[in-house]
């Protein structure tokens, strides 16, 4: 490397690499699948999640796993990050609640405050 311009051209170069769909700040949604999550039923709403993604053909979205997130009594945990909010945590995720996250908060902006870590007993 010889200065800052080809250091930073490294940069990009590495950073396209990376980001396959061409997404950086955009909508994450976040399923958590560890061992608890799995057991829980965390793979259909994976599924369902992707499923509803791609019919609504949000390429923005970028659905996504994780290991544990940490509650394994709310598993199935589904975590929303979008930009300039704060992230967003469901708990006790169906393929049904899954759908209706999208539908709700991810293509209207309205948190399903029902299903949320917060509402959770």
């Amino acid at each position: 490397m010889r200065s800052l311009e080809e250091l930073a051209k490294i940069r990009e170069e590495a950073l396209k690499k990376v980001d396959i769909r061409g997404i950086r700040e955009g909508t994450r949604i976040v399923v958590g699948m560890a061992t608890c999550g799995i057991s829980a039923g965390a793979r259909p709403v994976l599924m369902a999640l992707l499923e509803e993604v791609k019919i609504r053909n949000l390429k923005e979205v970028v659905v996504s796993q994780t290991g544990c997130i940490g509650v394994c009594r709310l598993e199935p945990i589904v975590e929303v990050y979008r930009p300039g909010e704060e992230k967003v945590t469901y708990v006790s995720m169906t393929p049904e609640k899954a759908k209706k996250i999208i539908r709700e908060h991810i293509v209207n902006g309205k948190v399903v405050d029902e299903y949320t870590i917060g509402a959770a007993k």
